[in-house]
């Protein structure tokens, strides 16, 4: 991976990532790749935190949006970039979600 000073990430999508560490060492790869590439960890804002909500009564039933995806996707529009996951199935339904959808 080539390193950039273009990187951004959700506190949301970085908790998650915490989360599924198994132990300290696997908190410290997280934290430690996270700096390594210059990603910048947004916060959630009161914008973020409304239009999420938003996102979450127009595409929690027809696509399953969660909580978590619907915080990552308003993120992302907040902040105008280009979301990039292999979540394909709940981001692509959001309208003005800017979003490259991929395989693993």
């Amino acid at each position: 991976m080539e390193k950039s000073s273009n990187r951004f990430l959700s506190i949301q999508t970085y908790m998650e990532l915490l989360q599924e560490a198994q132990n300290k060492t696997q908190h410290k790869y997280v934290k430690d790749f996270i700096t390594s590439y210059n990603f910048v960890v947004l916060p959630i804002t009161e914008n973020i935190g409304h239009r999420a909500s938003i996102y979450i009564e127009e595409y929690s039933i027809p696509s399953g949006l969660r909580a978590g995806d619907a915080i990552i996707a308003a993120t992302a529009v907040e902040n105008n970039l280009t979301l990039i996951s292999s979540n394909i199935k709940h981001f692509k339904s959001i309208k003005d979600l800017k979003f490259k959808g991929f395989k693993p």
